[in-house]
């Protein structure tokens, strides 16, 4: 895997990695930013939740669950001091659907966290991760 960030102006920048797509990585103005792009820690968050929801997803639509809905949200508590590293992670799983199996979720959410999803191994090893999930019927 290849990626590289491109400097543009004050700073912003662009990301690139081997799938081709670009993103915006930028910051704040009081720290000379223009508020134009992701921030890198974001994108790290959002890497956690990216890859349990696709792997959670990709197991459930197995189990064919009647899902119509989800959405994974990540909640990360930062050290005060720099470099402000993640020193606590909570993940919610938000289902929708009809008849969704709880113990389909349950199974689906471990697999993901024991053997599937790349970026939770890594960060649980830095950092506490704690889950939750909620099903609402529809």
């Amino acid at each position: 895997m290849h990626a590289s960030v491109s400097w543009t102006k004050g700073m912003s920048f662009t990301g690139t990695a081997d799938s081709g797509f670009s993103v915006p990585l930028g910051t704040e103005p009081a720290l000379g930013g223009d508020n134009d792009g992701f921030r890198p820690m974001e994108l790290m968050a959002i890497s956690l939740a990216g890859c349990t929801a696709m792997d959670v997803i990709s197991i459930l639509q197995k189990k064919r669950q009647g899902i119509t809905g989800f959405e994974v949200k990540v909640n990360a508590t930062r050290a005060a001091e720099h470099p402000r590293v993640f020193t606590a992670l909570e993940i919610h799983y938000i289902f929708r659907g009809r008849g969704i199996e709880v113990a389909a979720v349950e199974r689906a959410i471990d697999l993901s966290k024991t053997k599937y999803c790349p970026a939770q191994a890594m960060m649980s090893q830095v950092a506490p991760i704690t889950i939750r999930y909620e099903i609402v019927e529809e």
